[in-house]
């Protein structure tokens, strides 16, 4: 598969920093990092093109870092096989299902490489952009991520996904980027600040905008899952979106603040209009139970919703305070691993 090279675009946001000499990464040390849930269908043909692309690049080393979330079909069978036959493989096992946003950020917790590049194992994240991210790294790029500019999935979800990501940027206290996943290369600079902030719950996608350093982004085209079936559904995508907007945005705690103070001022006004025309109109204007009834059910409902969003909040510093490990690991098998630091043998076994 040919991939043609794309031109990538780059965000500099206002706390950037000047990038390094571009000459030390010429020969780097790559980690390559692939979550994989139920992906027995895939990581076969992955690694056999992943092989292919760095084939291409004698200049890099590469190691591959599975980790598998907890897979209950074939994925370990295959996972084992490979890295049998391939010493660059390693594969950490998670001891249960650790999610979609945990997984993935263990991984690049505990990769080795001057780079980390990460990538689905579904096949919808193309690996023969990596020699364009490489590029870019060696251009002097601390992040370059891929953007999707078009998809194969439907015309309606896409739209909704542009909806949410427009609303999501206007909200947010830093720039966040439009369909980007997470799929891309970033400096093992940026992989020890990520560290550093020691969030349970990382927003990979956020946290590199948070950071400030310049962001390369490199436009694709997303292609269809061909084997296997999506582990996205609308809980896992409703948990993303909520994640975004709290982990970056005070807007809509401001907002409920304000509905409050609205609603309240609303319903003082309409208690008095009802007071003023009762008086005016005594007999004329009969007594019901609609305005009371309305005005209820309709205050009901927004104070739920409000609940509901500080219930948001609420649940984002609980994730902070409870101090539980990224994922717990079953096993590793592979390749030598590199000695984890300090503090992420501490916190991430």
């Amino acid at each position: 598969m040919t991939v043609p090279r794309p031109h990538p675009a780059t965000i500099r946001p206002e706390t950037s920093k000047a990038d390094p000499p571009a000459s030390t990464r010429a020969h780097g040390h790559v980690g390559l990092v692939l979550p994989c849930f139920n992906e027995a269908g895939n990581v076969d043909e992955l690694h056999t093109r992943i092989c292919a692309v760095f084939a291409g690049l004698p200049g890099h080393t590469v190691e591959m870092l599975f980790i598998d979330n907890c897979s209950t079909d074939g994925t370990l069978d295959s996972l084992r096989s490979i890295a049998a036959r391939d010493p660059r493989v390693r594969v950490i096992v998670n001891a249960r299902n650790f999610g979609h946003i945990r997984s993935p950020f263990h991984g690049m917790m505990e990769s080795g490489g001057d780079c980390v590049i990460t990538m689905c194992t579904d096949l919808q994240d193309p690996p023969e952009l990596i020699p364009e991210f490489l590029r870019q790294w060696e251009d002097g790029a601390d992040v370059a991520v891929g953007q999707k500019t078009s998809s194969t999935e439907s015309p309606l979800f896409w739209a909704i996904r542009t909806l949410y990501y427009r609303i999501a940027r206007r909200l947010a206290d830093v720039p966040l980027l439009e369909h980007v996943t997470g799929f891309g290369l970033y400096d093992r600079r940026v992989i020890e600040i990520m560290r550093s902030y020691r969030d349970p719950y990382p927003y990979v996608r956020g946290m590199i905008c948070d950071i400030g350093l310049p962001i390369t982004l490199v436009p694709y085209r997303q292609p269809s899952r061909t084997r296997g079936l999506t582990k996205n559904n609308f809980f896992t995508l409703f948990d993303m979106a909520m994640l975004g907007i709290t982990s970056h945005s005070r807007v809509p705690l401001r907002l409920a603040t304000l509905a409050g103070f609205a609603l309240s001022a609303l319903s003082l006004a309409l208690a008095i209009l009802f007071l003023v025309l009762k008086l005016l109109f005594w007999d004329l204007l009969p007594a019901g139970y609609a305005p009371a009834v309305i005005g209820v059910f309709f205050l009901g409902s927004v104070q739920i919703l409000l609940v509901g969003l500080l219930g948001e909040y609420v649940n984002a510093v609980l994730w902070q305070v409870r101090h539980r490990p990224m994922v717990v690991e079953r096993e590793r098998f592979g390749g030598a691993a590199p000695a984890p630091a300090d503090d992420q043998a501490e916190g991430g076994r």
